[in-house]
């Protein structure tokens, strides 16, 4: 069977010291699109994007992209965080689809396929950790930071917070991100006419690794960051050419 060398879908994910997951996670993440890849007729590629690691992450990327032609690996040169991360691979992605997650392994490569289902009718599809495995403090910032954002760009998400998400391409081709704009996926692309669902998806203890976030760069930096997209809604351009 001839395969199109064009990628059918991208996965794209953000690597900051997670050494000890990077094996366990593209294993997994291969598994999922390998089943996938036939009914398709395309490959698939992995992008992993490291933002500065220092624990080896870096060495052990590359091992993996010279094991595998579906990985890909960007090093910054230093650690510029999430929204950089994303912005890069989705520069460099090619896929019809792009998926987004977290290397920490908390989100299950599995549900990639759960989300996938729902992109015949939505053009971004959001996992919802509707059990998270994380400390008190984070899941209270979580909550709050949630609850205020949903009340105030209207985009009725209850876990932005979750990196698992898939975008058609059109999608990820309009969105211009800055610094903490990962945190509002749904709100920019609502933003822009495009349709927005959740789905329960499954949320796993980290095992390897430690968090790389806290209430002062969740909770604080999100809220400030909400102040600038609430102002990008009311002035996004929109505009439609008349028929002849």
């Amino acid at each position: 069977m001839t395969h199109s060398s064009q990628p059918w879908i991208s996965v794209v994910v953000p690597i900051k010291d997670e050494r000890d997951n990077l094996v366990s996670l593209t294993d997994q993440v291969m598994k999922v699109l390998h089943a996938r890849e036939e009914s398709h007729h395309a490959p698939f590629e992995i992008i992993y994007v490291d933002d500065g690691s220092t624990d080896g992450s870096s060495q052990l990327l590359d091992r993996l992209a010279a094991e595998h032609a579906s990985v890909i690996v960007l090093h910054f040169d230093r650690n510029y965080g999430q929204s950089s991360a994303f912005d890069a691979g989705f520069k460099r992605s090619t896929g019809a689809l792009v998926v987004t997650m977290d290397g920490d392994l908390q989100n299950d490569p599995a549900d990639i396929g759960t989300l996938l289902a729902y992109t015949e009718k939505y053009d971004l599809v959001c996992g919802w950790r509707t059990e998270r495995h994380d400390s008190l403090t984070r899941k209270i910032s979580s909550r709050v930071a949630n609850a205020v954002r949903s009340a105030v760009t209207g985009d009725h998400v209850h876990d932005t917070g979750c990196s698992l998400k898939v975008f058609r391409r059109e999608v990820v081709d309009r969105l211009q991100l800055f610094v903490g704009m990962h945190r509002f996926f749904p709100a920019l692309a609502l933003m822009h006419g495009f349709t927005v669902t959740e789905v329960p998806v499954r949320h796993h203890p980290r095992m390897h690794g430690i968090s790389k976030y806290g209430v002062g760069n969740r909770l604080f930096k999100g809220l400030y960051d909400l102040l600038a997209v609430r102002w990008m809604q009311d002035r996004v351009l929109k505009y439609r050419f008349r028929d002849k």
